[in-house]
């Protein structure tokens, strides 16, 4: 149970849905309800599908490119780091890749479940890495059913905020979403420094045993 809500926190902070509230509503303005089901449907299981993927073939991308796990925890850590710093500087969906360009290309799109909701604004950098790194000191039987079942649950959660966006809208207002996610992006600051520092330690252990 403790692996399974670690998993679930550190996901919920990084991939951040809360914070994609107020895009999510942007983009699907016009949409009927039922096309609103739809979208956050499939937004759900394409972030399952990008994370579990990330999940099980993370580690054999690294062998191939022979990237040691320290080396991504520390570029994991970076990413995430400033992904926290972008929602508390209130700068986060600049970071994501969301510019007018983009936001005006999606709104004529029919589909955007998979960009730009999943990809970059859920499932990015930050969360794919997270993955790789967590699939490496946790790849027992039982513990891989756990992880799993936290990333399920993560893609419910998603399914849950996203179509329940325009009510969390207007209930939370725009400074409640700000204040939401100002604060989670305090924690995933204290993830990725987490993740930096437990990959430098063991590379000094590694470099003075």
């Amino acid at each position: 149970m403790d692996l399974f809500i670690y998993l679930f926190a550190a996901l919920f902070s990084v991939l951040n849905p809360i914070g994609t509230v107020p895009i999510f509503v942007g983009l699907t303005h016009e949409d009927s309800k039922k096309e609103r089901s739809r979208i956050s449907l499939w937004t759900a299981v394409n972030v399952f599908i990008i994370l579990i993927v990330s999940f099980f073939i993370g580690q054999y991308v690294l062998t191939f490119f022979g990237i040691s796990i320290d080396a991504l925890r520390i570029a994991g850590g970076i990413i995430i780091v400033s992904s926290g710093f972008s929602l508390l500087s209130g700068k986060f969906n600049k970071k994501r890749g969301i510019n007018k360009k983009i936001e005006t290309d999606a709104q004529k799109r029919n589909d955007i479940a998979l960009t730009p909701l999943a990809i970059p604004m859920l499932a990015g950098p930050g969360s794919i890495s997270l993955l790789i790194a967590f699939y490496q000191e946790h790849h027992s039987t039982s513990e891989i059913i756990i992880s799993s079942l936290a990333i399920f649950s993560i893609a419910l959660a998603i399914f849950a905020i996203l179509k329940s966006a325009h009510y969390l809208a207007k209930i939370l207002g725009a400074s409640g979403i700000v204040a939401i996610s100002r604060i989670i992006g305090f924690i995933v600051i204290a993830i990725g420094i987490q993740y930096i520092v437990s990959a430098m330690i063991n590379i000094i252990k590694g470099n003075l045993l």
